[in-house]
Formats: C-alpha cells, structure tokens, sequence
C-alpha cells in the first residue's frame, strides 16, 4: 500500500487531493502549513518518515508581496522544497512537487516544451524556479516537478469564484484580453498527481494543466455561459489597467507532451472541467447576478 503524505493539505489543491485519495481508500497524511513548517529540515524529515509519496502543495503564493518579501518567498518555494526532496530521497520514495507557468517570462507565441529554458520575471517566479532546480538535484531519480497553472476550485479564494461574486454585486465586469493561459480545475489537477504518483512513469517535468488556451476575458465569458448569466457582461480591458507590484507573463500555455511520453493521458480541455464544476456547484454565482436593479 502506497503512504502518501501531503505537504500544503489546506490549500485549494491540497483538499482536492485529501478528497481523491480518500475516495480511492489511500493511507494518507495531510499536513497544513500549522501542521508541519516546510522550512524546517528536521521537522520535514520525521514527517517524511514512513511515507512513500510526497505530494508538495505548500508554497508562498502572495505574488505581488514576494516582490518585497523575496526572501519569506525563496523559504517556502525553494528551501522547503528541497528539504521535502531529501526527505523523499533518504527515505526510498518520490516526490511531485507542484510548480507554475510562473518560471517562464510569458513572451512565448507557442505553448512552452518541458524542457523550454526557465527565465522568470517575478520574485516568485524566481522562488519557484529555484525551487525545480533543488527539488529536480536533490532527488534526480524520484522527482516530478509538475506547473500548474490559472487554478481555480471549490477551496479557497480564486478567479473564478471571484468573477461569479462581482457579478452578484454589479452590472458588468472588466476582464483582460492581453493574458493567454490555460484555465485548470484543482480537481483535475489532484486527479493526475495521483495518477501519476501510481504510474511508472520516469522523473521530471510535467505540465499539469487543462488542455486548450484562452484569454482570462475569454474565461469568464464562458464561465458565465456555463452559469447562466449574460457573458456579454463581461467587458474586454487589458493589463494597463490593473497595475501590480509583480509582472503577470503575457502567455502562460504549457506543452503537454511529457505525460504522452510517459503512456498518461494529459488532462482534459479547459471548458469541459468548467462545465462540470459549474453544474456540480462547486462554482456558483452569489449575490443576484440577473443584471436586475
């Protein structure tokens, strides 16, 4: 039987992952930033201790405060990602680490290869960058770095959950039209870590991310078709007008090609993931989004 432990349990993803893996009826060990400091290598390794899977879901994800909290950032992202690493090394497992289209500078015109050249932009891309470097050297034979990208689900705060919000409250919403990536449900997401975890599949990187591309303007238009409400409610802007500390990449669609390699199918396309999280409920509008005033 396959122990798993899990480093960031409460976050967004790392509750879809308590989920799957208890509905499969694995032994499990979740742990919440409270439970279990990552940066901490003693804490980590007695953690570690007994499991055969690490799935790393902590992360510092304030991205606009890692641009001057860079040193908190690199902590979290890379220090702890390493410890988590050595930990799975000295004890015979793996560990997937979850990473992010944040490692690339976002000036692409194609979906980035696995093995596209890292240049981040951010203090948070930079930890996170760093955080694949050490995870990937520490533990050559048993690492998966898994990006993600545009998550959203039922867990905690997000864009989509956001956008279905504002529309309760106001007539319209300005979306950007001048950021391309790949929308991605936490529960496909969690779905693949484990399937990959159960595979034989070699080490290194994977890009865990819906399949297809759209804009986030082009996003929450078919979010609200899938809702109910009137997508032309949403209002094209670009990025000129929501000014941030931390540079957002321009275009984030990551390649797939690693899982067919591996003989895993990759994750399903974007729109298919939000159709069943909105008819499931996991997204749903607040507030009286029927534009009625």
């Amino acid at each position: 039987m396959t122990r798993y432990l899990i480093a960031g349990a409460n976050g967004m993803l790392g509750r879809d992952l308590q989920a799957n893996l208890a509905a499969r009826g694995e032994t499990f060990t979740a742990l919440g930033r409270a439970d279990l400091d990552v940066t901490d290598r003693d804490a980590v390794r007695r953690a570690a201790e007994g499991h055969d899977v690490i799935v790393n879901a902590a992360a510092y994800t304030k991205v606009d405060d890692a641009e001057t909290h860079e040193a908190e950032a690199f902590a979290v992202n890379a220090l702890g990602a390493e410890n988590l690493a050595v930990a799975a090394r000295e004890n015979g497992g793996t560990i997937i680490h979850v990473s992010t289209d944040y490692v690339f500078d976002g000036t692409a015109t194609e979906p980035y290869a696995e093995d596209a050249p890292r240049n981040p932009v951010s203090a948070y891309g930079r930890s996170k960058a760093e955080g694949e470097r050490a995870v990937l050297g520490e533990h050559p034979a048993g690492a998966y770095v898994v990006r993600s990208a545009w998550l959203y689900g039922e867990h905690g705060p997000n864009f989509a959950r956001t956008m279905l919000r504002l529309i309760g409250e106001h007539d319209t919403v300005s979306v950007v039209t001048d950021q391309r990536g790949q929308p991605t449900a936490t529960l496909d997401l969690a779905e693949q870590l484990v399937r990959l975890a159960g595979s034989d599949a070699p080490a290194g990187i994977y890009h865990g991310t819906n399949a297809g591309e759209a804009t986030w303007f082009e996003f929450t238009q078919q979010l609200f078709r899938e809702a109910g409400v009137d997508p032309a409610r949403v209002v094209p802007t670009d990025s000129s007008r929501f000014v941030r500390p931390a540079p957002r990449p321009q275009y984030s669609v990551l390649g797939h090609h690693a899982w067919t390699r591996a003989g895993i199918e990759p994750m399903r396309d974007w729109r298919s993931a939000l159709r069943d999280a909105v008819l499931s409920g996991i997204l749903e509008i607040h507030g009286n989004a029927s534009g009625d005033r």
